[in-house]
């Protein structure tokens, strides 16, 4: 690699953006169609380099990328197009090959802070990095951006990265959760601390429970090869939910910087006590083992729910409850914290006089962002206490927000390492939920469109019941 800079690895703008396994799905869903609309905005200024396996040539790029673009609802400005397809061009060979690497030398000829982006095979990530380094194309500006998942337990997330390291330093490592793009950890930290009547009671002191949802009404469909050796656990929630927890919960970052923002972050995660099997169910929907690529039998859950405690100061005895499925009644994303249970209220007689329900405030991710409160009144016609929604589509207030890659994608190109998982938080996550993946309880199974197997009201008795997620509209 080049000698160190006055520059920290890994930061700064790059100069070209080298898409590895450009003609895979994942770059025909969402890749190709972020990069456009950085482009429509005006934020796209590096040339973009396609690497595959495919014998395609950059006309074969151009017109796979129309077609992806448009297979995706979104409507083409020819004029941008035809800007953002001469960035385009493509490399053809095997990443085993020394040769393809000199190719992609040659066509990044020039640039000293490229971008790698690995669509690729976790497996593959080692091959790739080290022949990119053998190639001498791993300056000391340069960024490898990888996908999750990022091991499948503790001690391969930690065989990948010693991996990666013998070729990268940590600081040029950005990893990829495209779920941290829905709603970034800024506007969501900014939320909780820059209003006063949210931070005092964001604590163990008036919060009984915290809930995390992600129900998706969809099934494993088409990708029964990739989800059956994965599994809910893996695939969501050592990711996706305890990053979404660890924003939540964290203490106001002293600074701004991505170092100090990721440091607060992990010393959540650093707070949560190993996950306890006795407190974690798994199901499965019927006909799930009907799917293309799935084992015979296989016992691979569908569905989790699970309790977590947070031992510090701030959350120590609030239990954190988490769900996540398929084949579940709606598509939803949210953190629910519900308060304390206040007292029967005196002067309320007759048969109104009921005791209040537990206020509740929700931060949704998915499928749009938004802040509901939940509060109980009286309603003008006498008819009793009920609940009443206060709630803020962020949509309404700032227009069309960019998508997820797109956010993660420039910040990547901008050398902004803050919406990227840093190595400690991996490993956190992991040594968190390690303890299910070694005992698992047996799999439940449920019916498609249900809220899952019934373990999962078991979980939650003593704190209330599970609350549908909120749905617009």
């Amino acid at each position: 690699m080049a000698a160190a800079t006055d520059k920290p690895t890994g930061e700064g703008p790059a100069d070209a953006l080298i898409v590895f396994g450009i003609t895979g799905d994942l770059a025909k869903k969402m890749t190709l169609r972020s990069l456009y609309r950085l482009e429509r905005r005006g934020l796209l200024q590096v040339p973009v380099i396609g690497v595959a396996s495919d014998d395609w040539n950059d006309e074969r790029l151009r017109e796979h990328a129309r077609k992806s673009i448009a297979a995706t609802g979104e409507k083409l400005n020819e004029k941008i197009f035809a800007r953002f397809a001469e960035r385009l061009s493509y490399v053809s060979g095997d990443f085993s090959d020394a040769d393809t690497f000199k190719r992609v030398g040659e066509a990044m000829a020039g640039a000293h802070a490229p971008a790698y982006y690995l669509e690729i095979p976790p497996a593959l990530f080692g091959t790739v990095v080290a022949a990119l380094d053998a190639a001498n194309l791993l300056p000391h500006a340069a960024r490898v951006i990888v996908e999750k998942p990022f091991g499948h337990d503790l001690a391969s997330a930690r065989a990948l990265a010693a991996d990666l390291h013998e070729h990268l330093d940590e600081g040029q490592l950005y990893r990829i959760d495209h779920f941290l793009g829905k709603m970034g950890l800024e506007e969501f930290l900014y939320l909780r601390f820059a209003n006063t009547i949210l931070e005092p009671v964001w604590n163990r002191n008036t919060v009984t429970s915290i809930q995390i949802t992600m129900a998706e009404q969809f099934g494993v469909e088409d990708r029964g090869h990739f989800y059956d050796p994965v599994g809910a656990l893996r695939d969501v929630v050592v990711n996706h939910l305890l990053q979404l927890l660890a924003a939540a919960a964290q203490e106001p970052p002293a600074g701004g910087d991505a170092t100090t923002l990721k440091d607060a972050k992990y010393a959540v995660l650093r707070s949560i006590a190993d996950a306890d099997p006795g407190c974690y169910v798994r199901g499965q929907y019927e006909g799930y083992l009907d799917i293309d690529g799935v084992a015979e039998g296989s016992t691979t859950e569908t569905y989790v729910a699970l309790r977590l405690e947070i031992d510090n100061w701030r959350w120590a005895g609030v239990p954190v409850f988490i769900r996540a499925g398929k084949c579940l009644p709606v598509t939803a994303t949210e953190v629910r914290l519900v308060f304390k249970h206040p007292p029967r209220l005196a002067f309320v007689t007759g048969e109104r006089r009921k005791r209040p329900d537990p206020d509740q405030l929700i931060v949704r991710a998915d499928p749009t962002t938004g802040v509901r409160i939940v509060l109980d009144a009286l309603r003008a016609d006498r008819s009793g206490p009920a609940p009443v929604y206060l709630d803020l589509e962020f949509s309404d207030e700032g227009g069309e927000a960019p998508t997820p890659y797109e956010v993660l994608l420039q910040a990547a190109l901008d050398g902004n390492t803050m919406p990227f998982t840093r190595q400690d938080a991996v490993e956190e996550s992991w040594r968190v939920v390690e303890p299910l993946l070694d005992a698992p309880p047996p799999v439940e199974t449920y019916k498609p469109g249900s809220w899952g197997p019934s373990g999962g009201d078991r979980l939650i008795a003593g704190f209330g019941a599970w609350h549908d997620p909120w749905i617009s509209g």
